[in-house]
């Protein structure tokens, strides 16, 4: 899986975005060509070209525009809608643009079917758009992620007196998960364009991979700090922080224990274990370890505490590494089951998930290990991978 991580150290713009994707082996045409399948052609010409600020090396990516009319938002949406675009990248710059329409209706209380987007309607949106987003589709990306965006600690001020960062990119990146840190500048970080495009289609999280190339892309400030880098690499494994609770029980009957188990794991536990221990004085007693992430570690200690005898449990907070995983569902001769596909190290498994895989045999009346071997054997089949 090939990955692109957009490290924000300097903010993020459109145009910076596509200079970035431009000097990590984008090619310039792909911008070109959206262009032109916007139809565009005759209102926008594209430049790119190597600079050199301070001890940076990157590109700057300019859009040469003879109209500056804008559009309103359903005229936007039109334009791409009829675009020759990829489905990917037309899915992808509609959804970053009404992420921009929602944000001005919401701050200008207009109907998004009436908006007018000013400065953001203009062609260097839709170019900026869904060039990065063709850039990354030609440069093979399959995820996307964003690092924490920077804003003015200053309390700055746009020339029209409006508080940095702009009100519409703070509401373009409301719910995304996105992390903002503050930062001694004065000036615009993060752009409503360059939000849009992050919320549209990144993770806000640092991924774990394996780096292939880096690309720096400038803006239009001469600072060395306006520039974003893009680390494109292939997808390692990704990791997250879990919650374990712990406690020795040596008086508690093992069917009020599975009980617990049971009920921990409805209550959203990532999992269950029970360890045979031996505790002081020779006396033999249970291990009960519960993984949890943080948001539920309250609930869930509360479960432990009030369903059973303890007094007391540990919580510690650890890294957990997590293969990547998804589950499909397959076509067999024996029916339709769920599996799951785990990928590691450049291998591919595939388990049939057994509540699907006993509901199944229970219905041919055939043996779990070959309903399991039938539908494992379909799964391969269907990811086109030797048996």
């Amino acid at each position: 899986m090939t990955i692109a991580y957009f490290d924000c150290f300097g903010g993020i713009a459109g145009d910076m975005a596509l200079a970035a994707l431009v000097d990590a082996g984008g090619d310039p045409s792909v911008i070109e060509a959206a262009v032109e399948a916007l139809g565009l052609s005759g209102e926008v010409r594209v430049r790119a070209a190597r600079e050199h600020r301070g001890h940076l090396g990157g590109t700057r990516v300019t859009l040469d525009i003879s109209d500056r009319g804008s559009r309103t938002l359903p005229e936007l949406e039109t334009v791409v809608i009829e675009a020759g675009l990829p489905d990917g990248v037309r899915d992808q710059t509609l959804a970053a643009l009404r992420r921009l329409g929602a944000a001005e209706s919401e701050l200008h209380a207009f109907p998004p079917a009436e908006l007018h987007l000013h400065e953001l309607g203009g062609a260097d949106t839709l170019v900026d758009l869904a060039g990065a987003f063709w850039l990354l589709d030609s440069l093979g990306v399959d995820r996307v992620y964003a690092s924490p965006l920077p804003y003015p600690a200053s309390g700055s001020r746009t020339s029209g007196g409006l508080p940095l960062p702009a009100p519409a990119s703070m509401r373009v990146l409301a719910g995304t998960g996105a992390t903002l840190e503050p930062r001694p500048a004065e000036r615009e970080l993060v752009t409503p364009t360059g939000a849009a495009m992050l919320a549209a289609c990144a993770t806000f999280e640092r991924p774990s991979m394996s780096l292939d190339r880096i690309g720096y892309g400038f803006g239009d400030n001469p600072d060395p700090a306006n520039a974003v880098a893009v680390w494109i690499g292939a997808g390692a494994l990704s990791g997250d922080v879990v919650d374990e609770l712990a406690t020795n029980l040596d008086d508690m009957a093992p069917n009020d224990l599975a009980v617990l188990a049971e009920r921990l794991m409805e209550g959203g536990a990532l999992d269950v274990a029970v360890t045979p221990i031996v505790m002081k004085k020779g006396r033999p007693g249970h291990l009960l370890t519960v993984l949890s992430s943080p948001a539920l570690t309250g609930e869930l200690t509360q479960l432990m505490l009030r369903h059973s005898p303890t007094l007391g449990l540990r919580v510690t907070r650890t890294p957990r590494v997590i293969a990547e995983r998804e589950v499909i569902e397959v076509e067999s001769s024996v029916g339709r089951a769920r599996v799951k596909v785990k990928r590691a190290g450049g291998q591919v498994e595939v388990a049939a998930e057994h509540d699907d895989v006993k509901l199944l045999a229970s219905k041919a009346d055939a043996p779990l290990g070959e309903v399991r071997r039938i539908i494992e054997e379909a799964a391969r089949l269907q990811l086109g991978l030797e048996r």
